[in-house]
């Protein structure tokens, strides 16, 4: 939708005119909407506007900060000099309205719907089946759209780099990038040889398949062409406004802030006399956040953007200026162009600033985010400011007491008057130098993630050499990430001049920066040893290249460097992926209107990719609403000793404060002995605790009322942290459990050698995209009230909100359409959430609405557990383990919530693949002052299963045996019993096993990494194949009930409702093709509206991919029991039609409603004994993965993934694959990325996606394949399928092995000690830290 917003050009601004395009209003047909915004406010920001305001709900809230690309939306503006019309991606959360003046937005609604026409782009998102739980859909399609209105047929590298803003926690991004492709002009999707084998083909009979195998998910014949012509065109009234209307300087009052944007370089410089503190804000990627996130506030905000003098681009005979205003987009393409027409030697600064360009946030933040911004923000963090700095570029700074240039370093320096910037002064431009002969110049990042990722540390290095020589005339050395700002290592520079450039330099200059660069130890961030390390490791690849630079320009005289340094010289690089989808067909036999074993498109999926379909903020407001906000505990353990809500309470909008002695009923519920709690009241047992939360009449005033609730507390002892602290104090949940097998310590005197050994594993944030979100409409008679809910578990929910309020359950009435991701992470939480909105709908007697932000929603609600796994093992030197003794922590939290069940799972799992004769494990559930932990896919397995390949791997490396071999030897190979005396089968898990390894060529992919280590020094590449034997079930049979409740109206079309949550695992689209075939017809008859407990009570959670196992066998009973009625009537006219048998059902009184039900599976554990059947099946697979590590820096690249799983006959193949995909992404994170950085008080410091990096589209394998199992049998499901969602999460830890095995290359070349520890995430960090060397070594001796 194209909402034109041009303000009125007035001095001062008091209204705002937007034109929306595309609108659907009641009755009316589409047309264009002009609405004037009164007295727009400085503080709202595009996102809200267009949500709350214009009821534009497509556009989402991820994150706030500019850091998911959930809000993406197209900017147009037009240029009246050169009559071109722009267009670029933007993250409307950090737009100011304001900031819009005469510019053109596009949202998602705005390029196509299903009221009108479906872009190509929505469509082939959808029918690749790029979308899961939806949520981020629309952002990615803005991205795209976008890059396609500017590029109609893009590279693969401009796609993939439109996406790296863009954050999806479901899909795993490969069919999105399927969707991304068919656009492309060199797709990768090559089918380019002769016998039409794929590019992927490493052997010849690699992907050979049976004629009953596929490898198509989607037919790219049913999609419509891209027609450029038949976009939105640009509104003629802004191109009339831009270039009649005489520019004037336009000013907006908001409640708190003045926002002021002059159109004179004068005007401005007397702005800043007038108000030396004011900041300038052109793109809001600094001021915003700090305003937003960090308390920072700013009466009067001045928007510099439409000046000339700002906006300069001009080519000097000398190098270029640019203006300070020029967003960094524009910076990176002005730059682009000099290099492709200018001499090599005169670029030399360009391209390095061109190569922090490319990686420096996502295409959204480049677009708007300004060269002066970065510059004068002098944040650490900056990719550029050392490249600028080290570069001898120049500030052009203008008041009112004239113009002076000054050197950019110079604000790094030490010095002070003239060497620094003036608070009245503006900058404005920025002259960036030709590079001379003899001077070399580099840039280098080394970031959590490769893309849209903050620096840890950013540097910028030039060499100017004496005419003719390697002996040093200048060198500047400038560092990001290492101080308060950017810092020059100016003492060495001064040091190093008149030396030669050889190894002796090098080892005197890595000494002096490491004595002149001093880091704090006590940052919270941890990273002071690996900074130190990363400091003298960039210098030295610096010197590598300026080495390779001067062979380059006289090979007599310099040698360059080895062969086996040069691929350290190229950096990693984000690759289009390719991959392979292989399942199984169904019979030829089989109807063309079953859907049963097809890849059907997600029943949501355009809905998705339109924006139209609703989440729980997209409801439309209720009159009289509030917002609400909640007040958090700032203390880990202590006291209350008094809440003061006055100020609170006297802010504009406040309706009210909600507190425990607001709860009706019940505040607290002792599910055991220690409580989950709603409001803390006489104590906090956490940071993050709800003590209050404020009502008020907007989110924003009710957020700035929150901000002045004053609790003041009593410390409270001790405080317990972490595992080590909650062993000390002996702070556990109960029950301790335990499971034993065999003869644990008679076999240990038996075995011929013993290892022990110990693993870390860190929690992980869910991270779903869709924050928690209530909103809790009280009806106004008999107490009832209407939760809609974002949730795995409505039953659940009422059950809590019931009992909070002191209401029977049947008076809640909880609504859930669908679930913007949830992985574990809406369960009990979203019930304390739920209370808590419904405890101020009830006390208000109004709506009220509680969407957590990104920060309060990872702050409150934990995550995945953090572990620690101790283990003893026992085994021959032929590699067979005999025995092993086990103990695993896990840290609970402050409240049991799951925390005893998934340390139960960790034993019963921790088997993973193999058979051990003799075992002990314990597990123990811990008892912090951290918010509780709950359950997270894979729930407890991702954890010890790490454990257990772990110690296999280091008897492979104890017996000098291959870690694939030993895994062989010790696999489940006949039918056996686990640990816990269940039965089971594992050939599929030997298929699985021997079908990944024939599918990667892993033989003779493994000669060929061994080849590659050999030939090169500071890269390594890796390779592993891991095995997973995943138990499927929920311990109880009560727990897997179901119901489902199926309606068949007179038209024949039919309405299906059952208890599970549509997650974004497509449950609902596979309950209509299971009700398609049980009733015969097609999948276009039924219809699924919402989970509710108005039509199924008592629904058991959505969890541990049960929900279509379960579900689908009660929608199975309720359509059996529907086609039995009907069954006489076809009878006697099995001729006619559906329709036609349903008319006469109704007319024959037959009933045309059903319920279905599932008695869940039989299941039973005795932990006394140690013994049951707590599974019903098996899934199995197999993972092998291939990465390769830069040594230097501790960076990696995942190059290839095969993944074989057995999942039965799968219902849906599209959906079953893409739920693969998507775990095993997120297991990379799990095991490779995702850290989770708490202070010593207990504050979670990592509270967004700026701190917290999930995998992105740099992180996915470049070769991603995947095959199901053909020809599997499962006799206890829904047509013989199996519940996947969890199972290939575990698999991402072949990622973790395979750079363990690139490590492992690395020390043995360097003649390190066998034995080392590897902690999960194994972040770059870690890489780093195990590949010891000598700049290690200098920064450890210190």
């Amino acid at each position: 939708m194209i909402n034109s917003l041009c303000y009125a050009t007035s001095f001062v601004a008091k209204s705002c005119c937007i034109f929306i395009s595309g609108v659907t209003e009641g009755w009316l047909p589409q047309h264009d909407l002009s609405v004037v915004e009164k007295n727009a406010d400085p503080e709202q920001m595009l996102l809200f506007y267009l949500r709350k305001r214009l009821r534009l709900t497509g556009t989402k809230y991820g994150c706030g900060g500019g850091g998911c690309g959930a809000c993406t939306v197209m900017i147009s503006t037009y240029e009246p000099a050169s009559k071109k019309i722009r267009h670029y991606s933007a993250n409307a959360c950090l737009l100011p309205i304001c900031s819009l003046y005469g510019m053109a937005v596009t949202t998602v609604e705005g390029v196509g719907s299903t009221r009108t026409r479906i872009h190509p782009v929505q469509e082939r998102l959808a029918k690749c089946h790029g979308s899961q739980c939806g949520f981020c859909t629309p952002g990615m399609v803005m991205s795209i759209y976008t890059l396609l209105r500017n590029h109609p047929e893009p590279t693969s590298e401009q796609m993939t780099a439109a996406l790296a803003g863009n954050l999806c926690r479901c899909t795993g991004y490969r069919p999105i990038l399927d969707a991304c492709k068919t656009f492309c002009k060199d797709s990768v999707c090559c089918q380019s040889k002769a016998n039409g084998r794929c590019c992927l083909d490493q052997e010849e009979d690699l992907f050979d398949r049976e004629e009953k195998e596929s490898v198509g998910l989607f037919s790219p014949d049913e999609f419509q062409p891209l027609d450029p012509t038949q976009e939105f065109i640009f509104p003629p009234e802004l191109m009339r406004m831009a270039e009649n209307q005489p520019k004037r300087t336009l000013v907006f009052h908001g409640e708190r802030i003045m926002w002021i944007s002059p159109v004179s370089l004068d005007e401005l410089q007397d702005l800043k006399a007038a108000h030396p503190d004011a900041p300038l804000v052109v793109g809001n990627t600094g001021v915003g956040p700090d305003m937003k996130f960090r308390g920072v506030f700013h009466p009067i905000v001045i928007a510099p953007a439409r000046i000339p003098d700002l906006n300069v681009v001009e080519r000097m005979s000398d190098g270029l200026t640019i203006g300070a205003a020029c967003s960094l987009s524009l910076m990176k393409d002005v730059l682009r162009n000099a290099v492709s027409e200018l001499p090599e030697e005169k670029t030399k600064i360009f391209c390095a600033v061109l190569q922090q360009l490319r990686t420096l946030g996502g295409e959204q933040i480049r677009n708007v985010a300004s060269l002066g911004g970065n510059i004068i923000s002098r944040k650490s963090t900056s990719d550029l400011n050392p490249i600028l700095a080290a570069g001898n570029c120049m500030l052009n700074l203008a008041s009112q007491g004239g113009k002076r240039w000054i050197p950019l370093s110079d604000i790094f320096a030490d010095g002070v008057g003239n060497n620094t910037i003036m608070p009245e002064e503006v900058l404005v431009s920025v002259r960036i130098p030709h590079s001379r002969k003899g001077e070399y110049i580099s840039a280098f990042r080394q970031a959590p993630r490769r893309e849209n990722a903050l620096p840890i540390i950013s540097a910028g290095m030039r060499v100017l050499f004496e005419e003719g020589t390697d002996k040093i005339k200048d060198l500047s050395i400038f560092y990001g990430g290492a101080a308060s700002t950017t810092i020059c290592a100016k003492q060495t520079c001064q040091t190093l001049i008149g030396r030669y450039w050889n190894e002796q330099m090098l080892d005197e200059a890595s000494r002096l920066i490491l004595n002149e660069i001093v880091l704090p130890d006590s940052a919270w961030d941890g990273k002071a040893e690996y900074k130190k390390t990363l400091i003298v490791s960039l210098f030295y690849k610096f010197f590598l290249e300026v080495l390779q630079s001067l062979k380059t320009m006289d090979p007599c005289h310099y040698p360059g460097i080895p062969m086996e340094y040069e691929s350290i010289l190229e950096d990693f690089q984000t690759k289009m992926p390719q991959s392979i989808q292989i399942y199984q067909n169904v019979e030829l036999s089989q109807s063309p209107q079953d859907p049963v074993g097809r890849p059907i498109m997600h029943q949501s999926g355009i809905k998705h990719a339109t924006g139209e379909a609703v989440y729980i903020d997209d409801i439309p407001s209720v009159d009289g609403e509030l917002f609400l906000a909640v007040v958090t505990s700032s203390r880990a353990h202590a006291k209350i000793v008094s809440v003061d809500t006055s100020e609170a309470l006297k802010e504009p909008g406040v309706f009210d404060v909600i507190t425990a002695n607001d709860v009706p009923a019940t505040n607290e519920f002792h599910y055991s002995d220690d409580p989950e709690i709603i409001f803390a009241r006489n104590k906090v047992i956490c940071v993050g605790q709800i003590v209050c939360a404020v009502a008020a009449d907007s989110y924003a005033h009710a957020k700035q009322a929150a901000a002045k609730v004053r609790i003041e507390y009593e410390a409270l002892e001790p405080v317990i942290l972490t595992i080590e602290d909650a062993i000390k104090h002996n702070s556990f949940f109960e029950p301790k459990r335990k499971l034993e097998h065999g003869n644990v310590d008679k076999a240990f005197e038996t075995v011929d050698h013993i290892l022990e050994g110990e693993i870390h594993i860190g929690g992980q944030e869910h991270f779903y995209m869709e924050t928690q979100s209530v909103l809790a409409i009280p009806k106004g008679e008999d107490k009832e009230m209407d939760v809609y809910v974002s949730t795995q578990h409505p039953a659940f929910i009422q059950e809590m909100v019931a009992a909070s309020l002191g209401v029977p359950a049947n008076r809640i009435m909880c609504h859930v359409k669908r679930v913007g991701g949830a992985f574990g992470g809406k369960l009990l939480k979203a019930g304390l959430l739920a209370s808590v909105a419904s405890v101020a709908a009830n006390k208000t007697n109004r709506a009220v609405r509680l969407i957590l932000s990104r920060g309060d929603d990872m702050l409150i609600t934990g995550g995945r557990h953090p572990f620690i796994g101790k283990y003893k093992v026992g085994f021959m030197k032929d590699g067979r383990i005999r025995t092993v003794d086990a103990k695993y922590y896990i840290n609970g939290g402050c409240t049991p919530d799951e925390s005893v069940l998934v340390a139960e799972v960790c034993l019963l799992k921790m088997d993973n693949a193999y058979k051990i004769p003799n075992l002990r494990c314990w597990a123990y559930a811990c008892k912090t002052n951290l918010p509780s932990n709950t359950a997270f896919r894979g729930f407890g397995f991702p954890q010890s299963g790490l454990v257990t390949e772990t110690w296999i791997t280091e008897v492979a490396e104890k017996t000098g045996l291959s870690p694939e071999k030993v895994r062989e030897i010790n696999m489940y190979k006949e039918d056996e019993q686990t640990h816990f005396k269940q039965k089971l089968d594992p050939q599929n898990l030997i298929r699985c096993w021997n079908e990944c390894m024939e599918k990667s060529a892993y033989y003779s992919r493994k000669t060929a990494i061994e080849e590659f280590n050999k030939q090169n020094y500071w890269k390594k590449k890796g390779i592993a194949i891991v095995p997973m034997k995943f138990p499927f079930g929920l311990g109880s049979r009560y727990l897997s009930q179901a119901a489902a409740l199926v309606h068949i109206y007179t038209d024949g079309s039919v309405l299906l409702t059952h208890g599970g949550i549509e997650l974004g695992q497509g449950i609902h689209t596979k309950m209509i093709q299971v009700a398609s075939r049980e009733l015969n017809i097609p999948m276009s008859y039924i219809h699924f509206c919402e989970t509710s407990t108005t039509t199924v009570p008592n629904a058991c959670a959505s969890v541990g991919s049960a929900g279509t196992d379960v579900n689908g066998m009660a929608v199975k009973d309720a359509c059996q029991t529907l086609l039995k009625r009907l069954q006489p009537i076809i009878n006697k006219n099995p001729k006619g039609n559906w329709k036609d048998w349903i008319k006469e059902a109704f007319e024959q009184s037959v009933s045309l409603s059903a319920t279905g039900y599932f008695r869940g599976y039989d299941a039973n554990m005795d932990w006394e004994k140690g013994e049951g059947q707590p599974f019903t099946y098996f899934l199995y697979g197999t993972a092998c993965s291939e990465v390769e590590i830069n040594c230097l820096t501790g960076d990696h690249k995942n190059l290839r993934t095969d993944i074989v799983m057995d999942i039965g006959c799968s219902i849906n193949p599209a959906v079953d694959i893409g739920q693969i995909e998507g775990a095993f992404v997120q297991g990379i994170g799990l095991y490779t990325m995702e850290e989770l950085k708490y202070s010593p008080e207990g504050v979670l410091c990592t509270r967004g996606p700026d701190q917290y990096k999930i995998p992105a589209v740099c992180d996915i394998p470049e070769q991603f394949n995947v095959s199901l199992l053909s020809s599997s049998q499962n006799p206890y499901a829904i047509y013989s399928s199996k519940g996947l969602g969890e199972a290939g999460l575990f698999l991402g830890c072949s990622v973790f092995f395979a750079l363990r095995d690139a490590i492992t290359c690395v020390r043995n070349e360097r003649g390190l000690k066998k034995t080392f520890a590897l902690n999960s995430p194994l972040t770059a960090e870690q890489i780093r830290a195990a590949c010891i060397d000598d700049f290690t070594k200098m920064v450890i001796g210190r």
